[in-house]
């Protein structure tokens, strides 16, 4: 049952240049976007992993602060390299916040200055939440509180102004991230997912399995060893569930690159296969194509008008939206 989802798959890129923090972040930006000869941003599948990952995140921050949503999510993936930087990968600062006035933990690293303080945090949760209780209590932001919860632009600037970074080009850095990956649309957000916000609340600094996005739902990539057991202490949802989810027998060990979901399937794939049918390839089987495409296997049996005894052939076109 070994899968591999093709319009969902994070793609890891790494960059080792021995700068400070704020210039690595910075030059790791023009890196991962390609620029083209018209001047727009070309979309990585890093910066779009992240967003799918901590938009829920941003949301929750910006109701109960009145923080553009988009504003922290651009600050998140400029300051943090998209949660690579060795500062969120080993403290879980996402926005290269430092120790002025900080009681709680701390990390150190090369910036401005050598060796200085960092804030640290038990989760990615706690960096978003300290984030906007640093931008909501510093009487230098105050102004920017003023501004419309849509008005991105005048955010950007307003950061820029206010000394959070250095860099000329910080606020067009943020403006441009926004409009790239259409951030903005997060700004009307009324409710958001709570399922993130639980899992990063609980993760404090246990090794996790990343959480992953597909057709409005969330998985994880198992490793050898797992169970649905183990799974279910991690994220603190019923073996039976998830199991069920999977459509699995909860006493099954799970195979190193199996694809479990974490909520119930949907009946169809997500909209951008509308008119594109699957075409099987060998090796596949009715289960490992609902996988990939997080839809149920009831449900693609039943589009295709196929008996749960058919054996499906290479070449098969398969109905999946």
């Amino acid at each position: 049952m070994q899968t591999k989802i093709k319009s969902c798959v994070i793609h890891n890129v790494h960059v080792s240049i021995f700068f400070s923090i704020k210039e690595t972040v910075l030059i790791s930006f023009f890196l991962l976007f390609a620029v083209p000869s018209f001047g727009q941003l070309k979309p990585n599948s890093r910066y779009q992993a992240y967003i799918d990952k901590y938009s829920s995140l941003a949301i929750k921050e910006m109701l109960k602060y009145k923080i553009p949503a988009s504003i922290t999510l651009a600050q998140g993936l400029l300051e943090s390299g998209a949660g690579q930087s060795e500062l969120a990968r080993k403290g879980n600062n996402h926005f290269g916040i430092k120790c002025h006035g900080w009681t709680g933990k701390k990390t150190y690293f090369d910036d401005d200055e050598s060796n200085e303080c960092f804030r640290a945090y038990n989760s990615v949760l706690d960096s978003y939440e300290d984030h906007s209780r640093f931008l909501s209590t510093g009487k230098r932001y105050a102004s920017l509180f003023k501004l419309r919860i849509t008005d991105y632009k005048g955010w950007a600037h307003g950061l820029k102004a206010a000394g959070y970074a250095t860099n000329p080009r910080y606020a067009q850095s943020l403006i441009d991230i926004i409009e790239t990956y259409g951030l903005s649309r997060f700004d009307k957000a009324k409710g958001y997912n709570r399922f993130i916000e639980k899992h990063e609340a609980e993760r404090t600094n246990v090794i996790s399995h990343e959480i992953r996005k597909c057709n409005k739902n969330y998985y994880v990539i198992a490793r050898n060893g797992d169970t649905f057991k183990s799974l279910s202490k991690e994220f603190g949802i019923s073996s039976r569930k998830l199991a069920r989810y999977n459509e699995r027998n909860t006493k099954e060990i799970l195979k190193g690159g199996d694809i479990v979901y974490l909520k119930k399937k949907r009946s169809k794939a997500d909209k951008v296969y509308k008119g594109k049918p699957h075409v099987v390839k060998a090796g596949e089987s009715m289960y490992s194509i609902a996988q990939k495409y997080g839809i149920r296997l009831k449900s693609l049996y039943e589009k295709n008008e196929l008996t749960g005894d058919y054996q499906i052939r290479v070449g098969d076109r398969l109905k999946i939206y």
